[in-house]
Order: C-alpha cells, then sequence, then structure tokens
C-alpha cells in the first residue's frame, strides 16, 4: 500500500495565523481570560485543545468578561473593534490578510461614496465584517434572483467573498455587471479552496481510495469532499484518525490524503500514523525473515520521520531575497497577486509591470501566467508576502550593464529628472547620471525636455561599489550619426546620378547636398562654357541632377558634376542654329578682325568685322561692346572644327544684293585670313 498526501494540505494561512496568536496569547497574559469572537475554527477537536489552553470561544461581546480578545480570521466590523475597545479590553486583530484587505476596499469605497456589490452569504461572518467597514447601502448578492433584483448602479465595485468558488462567480459576474455595466471588479477570493479542490481532484483519479480530513461544520471540507467523490466513489470524509475505515482500507494499492483548511497538522498526522497501521510486513512480505522484522518502538519512529517528511514537503518554506516561480492569480488596478506554493499567496505592485501608455493590466497579465519573484517579506506587518520582479530584472540588468561596459554596447534609457548637472535617467530599470555635457553635440539649454523621452546612451562608466552609472548621450548619437553617414557613403559609386540642392557658393564652385553628403561642382564642371562664378549658373536652394565623378571615402570628398549631364553644345549646334536663322547672343569678346557672341555657354560665334555694320568701321569698339546684347544671322556652321560664322548686319536690315566690294581695299582683305579667325581665337583661349 502506498499513502500520498497532498500538496497543499493543513491550515491555510489566515487560520494558521489566528491560531499562534492565540496560542501565544496564552502565554503572553497570564491570570488573563482569553476569549475568541466567534470560533476561531470550524474544527470541534481544535476548539476543544483551544479550551483546555483556557482559550474560550463566545459568539457575541456581551459574553465577555475584563480580558483579552481575540478577533478570528474572518474579521469583525469597526465598531466591534471600537466597542472592545471601549469596554477596556485587549483586542488581538487575527483577521485573514485576504479579509482584511476587502474591508479596507470597503472603507475606501464609502470615503468615495461608490457603490458597494457584495457577493456571499449575507449572514456569514465574514460578510458581516466587510459590510461592518462600509456606511452607505451595501447590496448582497449571492443568487441570479437577488442579483435580478439590484437597481442600475453606476461606478460601483464588486467584492466576493474570500471563500467563494471561482466557477461560482464567474458565472454570476456577468449578470451583476448586466446592473452595474462600468463597475470595478476587486480580486479577493482566496484561491487555496480551489487549489485544494483541483489537486484533490487530480489525486483522486490516481488513487483507489482518498481520505478528506476536516471538521463537520467545515464548508470547504465538505465541498472538498464532495469534489474528490465524483472523481473517486471510494471517498471518505473523515474528523479524526477514529473515524478511518481501516477494514476497506487495507485491500487498496493506492490512498491519498488531503485536508480542508480547517484541519490542523496533529489530526493529519494521527492519521497517517494510523494508516500506517494497517502496513503489516508479515501479511505484504510473508517472505521476509523474521530478522529483518522492525521492532514496534523503531517503527513508530520511522513512521513519524516518514510523516514528517511528507508533510515537510508538502510546506514550501520562503525567506527574504529567495528566487521562486509562481503563478498570477488574480491583479487589479495597484497590485498582482501570485500563488508561490506558500501558505499565503504574495504580493507585487503594479508599478512593477511595465505597461505601455494606454494599456491596462488586463492588456499584459494572465491569470495563470507563470512568473519568476523575489521574497521581499515574508509579513509586511499584515500577514502579506511582498514580493518583486524588478529585484530580479534589476540584478541581471546590472550585470548586462556591467557586461555592455566592456563590449561598447548601447541601451534605450529613459530621462526621469533633472538633477544638478545633469539628467537623472533609467537604463533597464537602473538609474544613470547622465552629464549635461553628454547629453548632445551641441550645448543643452533646457535640460528638462529630456524627461520623459527615450533616447539611446552609450555607457561610459560603471561603479560596482557604489552601484553608480554614468552614461553618455552624445557619444550614442556621434556614432549613430557616423553609422549613417558611413551607409550613405557605402552607397555613392563614380558614374551614377545623383540629385541633390545647392547649399553653398564659392568662387571655385559650389557645394550640393546629396541626401546628407557635401559634394563638390568645381567652376569648370558646372557648364560648357566659361564659367566666372558659379552664382551665373545655379542658385542657392536650387534642385540640380549630378554625375558622381570621385568618391574619396577615406578623405569623404565627392567631386561632381553637372555639365556632364548636358549635351556638349557643339554636338547639336548644327541642329539648334540653322544657317540662315536670326538668333540673340551677348558679345564675350572683342578682336581686331571682329567680335566673339556667345549663343549659348561653350558656343560662340564669330561676327567678322566686315559683317558688323552696313558701313565700314575701323574699330570694332566704335560699334560694340563685351556684353552687349545682338541679334544675329547665322551664316554658316561647321561642327567638326566647332565654327560658327554670324552677322549682325544681316539680322539688322532686310536682305538686299548689295556688293560691299568696292569699299573694301586689297591691305584689308587678304587671301585666307578668315580660315585664320578661328585659330587665332583658340590660341587667346588656352592662353587665358
Amino acid at each position: 500500500m502506498k499513502v500520498c498526501l497532498a500538496s497543499n494540505i493543513g491550515f491555510c494561512y489566515g487560520v494558521q495565523r489566528a491560531l499562534d496568536m492565540a496560542e501565544k496569547a496564552a502565554t503572553q497574559y497570564p491570570g488573563l481570560k482569553i476569549y475568541t469572537l466567534g470560533e476561531i475554527i470550524h474544527n470541534p477537536l481544535v476548539i476543544s485543545r483551544l479550551a483546555e489552553q483556557g482559550i474560550e470561544a463566545v459568539d457575541h461581546p456581551d459574553e465577555l468578561q475584563p480580558g483579552v480578545v481575540l478577533v478570528r480570521s474572518h474579521g469583525a466590523g469597526r465598531q466591534i473593534f471600537e466597542d472592545l475597545v471601549s469596554a477596556g479590553h485587549t483586542v488581538l486583530d487575527a483577521t485573514c490578510p485576504k479579509v482584511r484587505r476587502l474591508q479596507k476596499k470597503a472603507e475606501e469605497l464609502s470615503r468615495d461614496g461608490r457603490p458597494l456589490i457584495l457577493y456571499g452569504q449575507s449572514d456569514h461572518p465574514e460578510v458581516l465584517g466587510i459590510l461592518g467597514w462600509y456606511d452607505g447601502t451595501a447590496y448582497v448578492v449571492r443568487s441570479a434572483e437577488s442579483i435580478r433584483d439590484l437597481p442600475a448602479l453606476d461606478n460601483a465595485c464588486v467584492l466576493a467573498q474570500t471563500t467563494t468558488p471561482q466557477k461560482e462567480f464567474d458565472a454570476a459576474l456577468p449578470l451583476i455587471l448586466e446592473k452595474a455595466p462600468n463597475a470595478e471588479v476587486f480580486p479577493s477570493i482566496c484561491n487555496a479552496t480551489d487549489v485544494r479542490q483541483k489537486e484533490g481532484r487530480e489525486l483522486a483519479a490516481e488513487c483507489d481510495a482518498m481520505i478528506v480530513i476536516g471538521g463537520r461544520n467545515s464548508s470547504n471540507s465538505a465541498k472538498l469532499a464532495d469534489a474528490c467523490r465524483q472523481i473517486c466513489p471510494q471517498t471518505y470524509f473523515i474528523q479524526d484518525a477514529d473515524e478511518l475505515p481501516l477494514d476497506e482500507l487495507r485491500s487498496k494499492q493506492r490512498i491519498g490524503i488531503t485536508s480542508g483548511t480547517s484541519t490542523p497538522d496533529w489530526i493529519i498526522k494521527e492519521v497517517y500514523t494510523r494508516m500506517s497501521d494497517i502496513q503489516n510486513p508479515e501479511i505484504l512480505n510473508p517472505e521476509v525473515e523474521e530478522s529483518t522484522t522492525v521492532a514496534p518502538a523503531e517503527a513508530e519512529e520511522e513512521r513519524e520521520a516518514d510523516f514528517a517528511t511528507a508533510f515537510e514537503k508538502t510546506m514550501v518554506q520562503i525567506r527574504p531575497g529567495q528566487v521562486i516561480k509562481g503563478k498570477i492569480v488574480s491583479f487589479n488596478d495597484s497590485e498582482v497577486c501570485v500563488n508561490i506554493g506558500y501558505k499565503s499567496d504574495g504580493f507585487i505592485h503594479l508599478s512593477e509591470f511595465e505597461l505601455a501608455e494606454g494599456q491596462s493590466a488586463a492588456d499584459v497579465l494572465h491569470e495563470g501566467d507563470e512568473i519568476e519573484v523575489e521574497v521581499v517579506k515574508v509579513n509586511d506587518g499584515e500577514g502579506n508576502v511582498l514580493l518583486s520582479k524588478k529585484n530580479i530584472e534589476v540584478r541581471r540588468n546590472w550585470d548586462e550593464l556591467v557586461k555592455a561596459q566592456e563590449e561598447n554596447a548601447r541601451f534605450e534609457a529613459t530621462g526621469k529628472q533633472v538633477v544638478k548637472g545633469g539628467l537623472i535617467a533609467t537604463v533597464k530599470g537602473i538609474r544613470a547620471f547622465i552629464p549635461a555635457s553628454q547629453l548632445d553635440t551641441r550645448y543643452v539649454d533646457k535640460i528638462e525636455k529630456y524627461v520623459g523621452q527615450t533616447f539611446p546612451v552609450k555607457i561610459l562608466e560603471v561603479d560596482t561599489n557604489r552601484r553608480r552609472i554614468v552614461a553618455s548621450r552624445k557619444v550614442a548619437v556621434q556614432e549613430e550619426a557616423a553609422a549613417a553617414k558611413k551607409a550613405k557613403w557605402d552607397l555613392l559609386n563614380e558614374g551614377e546620378t545623383v540629385k541633390g540642392i545647392v547649399r553653398r557658393l564659392t568662387d571655385f564652385g559650389a557645394f550640393v547636398d546629396i541626401g546628407g553628403i557635401d559634394g563638390l561642382v568645381h567652376v569648370t564642371n558646372l557648364a560648357w562654357g566659361n564659367v566666372k562664378h558659379p552664382k551665373d549658373v545655379v542658385s542657392i536652394g536650387q534642385e540640380v541632377n549630378c554625375l558622381i565623378l570621385k568618391v574619396d571615402r577615406e578623405n569623404q570628398r565627392v567631386s561632381l558634376g553637372i555639365k556632364q549631364l548636358l549635351p556638349k553644345p557643339w554636338d547639336v549646334a548644327d541642329e539648334k542654329y540653322i544657317p540662315g536663322s536670326i538668333v540673340t547672343g551677348k558679345v564675350v569678346r572683342i578682336v581686331t578682325f571682329g567680335a566673339f557672341v556667345e549663343l549659348e555657354p561653350g558656343l560662340d560665334g564669330l561676327v567678322h568685322i566686315s559683317q558688323i555694320a552696313d558701313t565700314r568701321i575701323d574699330k570694332v569698339e566704335s560699334v560694340l561692346e563685351v556684353g552687349q546684347i545682338v541679334n544675329v544671322k547665322v551664316l554658316d556652321v561647321n561642327t567638326q572644327e566647332h565654327r560658327i560664322s554670324l552677322s549682325i548686319r544681316d539680322a539688322n536690315i532686310p536682305v538686299t544684293e548689295n556688293d560691299y566690294s568696292a569699299e573694301i581695299t586689297d591691305e584689308e582683305i587678304v587671301d585666307g585670313e578668315n580660315d585664320d579667325l578661328y585659330e587665332t581665337a583658340d590660341i587667346i583661349t588656352e592662353e587665358e
């Protein structure tokens, strides 16, 4: 036969706390009568044992004599506490921490003038105690009919008796919300009963028989027995070891033992020990030699040791600083309740869970989620276990930051507070100081603008002894800009065409922004013609197309060209300037034999002195001047030799058959003179 103890067995935390306080009072106040207001536990055997220690249970304050009064775990109303103190009694408050939270919530709702809907048994001591902290009209409901009788309520809050089955409350809640659609549902149900019933059913499925130990008047014990019986018909609900059906159990191979929350460990121990009595080695193992038979006294010690070991396994021991895993049981707008397998659940402040703007706890938390927590306090003074999730994260993050400094990694920081000399920020939940000089690449006039902002930082210094971090936003910004610039440089390739904006003009060229990188268009690459100053071709703010001529990544220089994307003037001159057509040009140079007229940048034509006026002139300067705009007639275009012959005279007078040969002397016309004009012009250009 194998006997299996349930993991959750014995007193719940609230009951154990109340019993400990009662027994301590018996020794702490010698000579005084010790009372409990109502039975401290629904177990007659425990009540009898307390009575032997001089601890008497009374149902009403009127029955009290001067002495010490312990308010049981169910709690009591505020007026009862005040009356007891006024009567001169020493009052010990053993209210279960979970119930006390509900009382505080009821008191808060009373101050705010908000309606209270309490789901539970209207005559239950816990419900009466909660109502005793609420000043106003509260609504106690338990049935569908009582819920339907509720008036329409706004801004209400829904509480539930801690021992309410979760499934029952979940089924009733939608009906309640029909009457109070905007109600706040405050998590208040103790999961001890549900956990025991669930575990009891699981254990019952593995056993031939189940033993459920609990008081006859214990509601949670009776419900536990019913839950086990649904799975295992051979379930026995007993109050103590004397009620064990030993004869019926002898044939069973595997027996499970569980108990309600009001069952003390000494009764469980008696049951476990009595179960061991039916495991007779001679009956179970007839072939075992007599020499191996264990003496009765030794067998008893062995059974007690086995029970102590088994029972110890059902109790999780915790200490401050211990890291354990738990499951989320419930949560509200201020705290999260976590089951850590201890006799009492633990609580984490909701602020330790990162919620984005607009998110609620329900968006990121779910009942049943497993989380890792650290024990901060085993008892916060009211019996609650305080837990922290952030402490674990901070330790891990600290180690990560120390390592990050060595690896030159960067992190996201959030500005929190302006202090002398800089800004306090949090980096992975750890406070870090950012000097004002490290906030930006330029002087920061208003540090407060970084409060609430999230930005990248690099870790400059980690002082492990003082747990101090110094960080820099400037270094991160510089590295980010350098990386972005490098990426842009990597995209530049010679021979590609890019768009840019003219940002600055100098005597030697124009600087063009091509996506965060400034390239230079030298004055000689602005246009095909002679350009004296870039302003003659482009202007600041103008968008231009450029050809990448050369990329010097080492020195971070880019040479650009604009004219390279334009057709060469001489290549299309014969298409644009048809002989006989009249066009406009500008006089750009005067020589003894004529004037050069610019038709467009890079394209000049010659007006011979004989083609300037309809009368003979001795000097070109007497008729034309540099910069003058003139109309000219195209006489001839030779693209191969880069020559265009023009006439001002023919452009300004009607075409007639005139012979000017008589007006020109032999000295003025030399054979082949016109052929040398362009050569002379080319020589002059090269010298310039």
